[in-house]
């Protein structure tokens, strides 16, 4: 990614995490990985001035505590936190989580490929359009 922001995964499955955490390695993306296990934990590691806004999350919907779609209803509702851009990278195929998602300001929707080189280029997509992304001043 071209900022040396930091990428919020948000994410409670261990495996998928590692598997992103990988995926990023192997594509030589530098940014830090920030990982949080759920949406609370997410928001307030975004509430924390003294963290660095992330230049993007990557945001999975099925998670215990605050799921993706309440993170999404919280975050988007927050005027310091709206414009940081979120991918939904999750396993749902529904459309209503698809269309709930993109209502709430979702900049893409990707589900997690089970083979990991289909992985690896659903991240590298990721990458590359955040990279080429202009964002905000400030953000």
């Amino acid at each position: 990614m071209r900022s040396s922001k930091p990428i919020l995964l948000v994410e409670d499955d261990r495996i998928d995490a590692m598997t992103v955490k990988r995926a990023l390695k192997d594509l030589k993306v530098t940014n830090e990985l920030v990982h949080q296990i759920n949406g609370a934990e997410a928001l307030d590691y975004l509430r924390d001035e003294s963290k660095k806004k992330p230049c993007v999350i990557l945001l999975d919907l099925n998670m215990p505590k605050t799921n993706g779609t309440e993170f999404l209803k919280i975050s988007k509702a927050d005027e310091t936190l709206k414009k940081i851009p979120v991918v939904v990278l999750t396993t749902s195929r529904e459309e209503q989580d698809i269309v709930e998602s993109f209502n709430l300001g979702v900049g893409g929707y990707i589900v997690k490929p089970a083979d990991y080189k289909k992985f690896v280029e659903a991240i590298r997509t990721i990458s590359l359009y955040w990279t080429l992304s202009e964002l905000p001043n400030g953000e």
